[in-house]
């Protein structure tokens, strides 16, 4: 089933956890260290940068308090810019998918809180797949039949995994940052961006590759995930492509999972993906689990033009990947 993506939106935090803020904690890092392994510049987080410094987070319970901004607050924002772009309003939502990394309660789900927070009374539940939960959320959005669902479902999900950030431990403390992001989705009302395909895998196996523990600090075992990330998002780029015509190829474009810049870089040279097909703000955001590639595509949302083809991939822990090709056109 198509699936139509009528708006994006996105928001990060005010706070930069900048490589020099990372250096001068004095965690056996440096900013040429950092840029060296992950050519992350930059990120940002919903935690004050003083209580970083002073406490490096070492107590992941007290981190819901030290919250200078919320993940509601965050999520909000990303949904009035999606609503702007799709000239449709809260009232327009007759569903709310919702699910990320690290969620803010135990229960209820995500989705009924930000629900509570818009003012929106409708049907809210999770799907939670950690750095897959937005496309884990669309691909199961393609199973469903048309008239089971709403005209509209919003799919949203707000990251604040610094929360969970050991800022002792400098193989996490570069990665993370937090952000959010929405869409607004309809399996009946066409619009100008269609979701063509969509797959989800898993690998449960893997599932302690990446674990974040109750009341604890994100965990992972770097080089497997990393070799992972890359061997699932060349498998599902190559595999889009040649779903492909020639046409249709030559105005591809990739938005991958934003684990960090080399392996981006790493996964365009394999694939021979131009420069100016790969889009990215992991430098700038460094890595925010699933809200990264929807992010970006909401960053670049008025950049891509009718006939573009984009794939949009994600990665995470579980081990679980999903991939998605959407397909811009002249609109509704």
């Amino acid at each position: 089933m198509t699936v139509y993506l009528h708006g994006v939106g996105h928001a990060h935090p005010k706070n930069e956890i900048t490589n020099d803020f990372l250096e001068r904690l004095d965690i056996g890092t440096s900013v040429e260290w950092i840029l060296e392994r992950t050519g992350i510049r930059s990120r940002r987080t919903v935690l004050g940068l003083d209580y970083i410094a002073k406490t490096r987070n070492a107590d992941v319970r007290a981190a819901s308090e030290a919250m200078v901004v919320s993940g509601a607050d965050l999520v909000s924002e990303a949904v009035e810019m999606a609503l702007a772009r799709s000239g449709m309003t809260r009232a327009d939502i007759g569903l709310i998918l919702a699910g990320g990394t690290l969620p803010e309660y135990v229960t209820p789900a995500e989705a009924g809180w930000i629900g509570g927070r818009l003012g929106i009374e409708a049907p809210a539940v999770d799907v939670r797949s950690a750095c897959t939960s937005v496309g884990a959320a669309l691909y199961l959005l393609s199973l469903m039949a048309p008239d089971k669902i709403p005209d509209l479902v919003l799919v949203a999900a707000s990251e604040t995994i610094t929360r969970a950030v050991d800022y002792r431990d400098r193989s996490a403390a570069v990665l993370w940052g937090d952000a959010a992001v929405a869409l607004l989705v309809s399996t009946r009302l066409p619009s100008r961006v269609r979701l063509e395909q969509a797959s989800l895998s898993s690998s449960p196996a893997g599932w302690d590759k990446v674990v974040i523990p109750w009341a604890s600090h994100f965990t992972q075992q770097g080089r497997t995930v990393q070799a992972f990330a890359i061997k699932r998002t060349v498998q599902m780029l190559r595999e889009l492509r040649a779903s492909l015509d020639r046409a249709d190829a030559e105005r591809f474009h990739f938005i991958g999972h934003q684990a960090n810049a080399l392996m981006l870089e790493n996964v365009c040279r394999t694939c021979q993906i131009p420069a100016d097909r790969h889009h990215e703000n992991v430098q700038d955001f460094g890595n925010t689990a699933t809200a990264g590639s929807p992010s970006v595509l909401s960053q670049e949302w008025e950049r891509f033009r009718p006939g573009d083809c984009v794939a949009l991939l994600g990665v995470g822990a579980g081990l679980t990947w999903t991939g998605g090709l959407l397909r811009f056109g002249e609109g509704a």
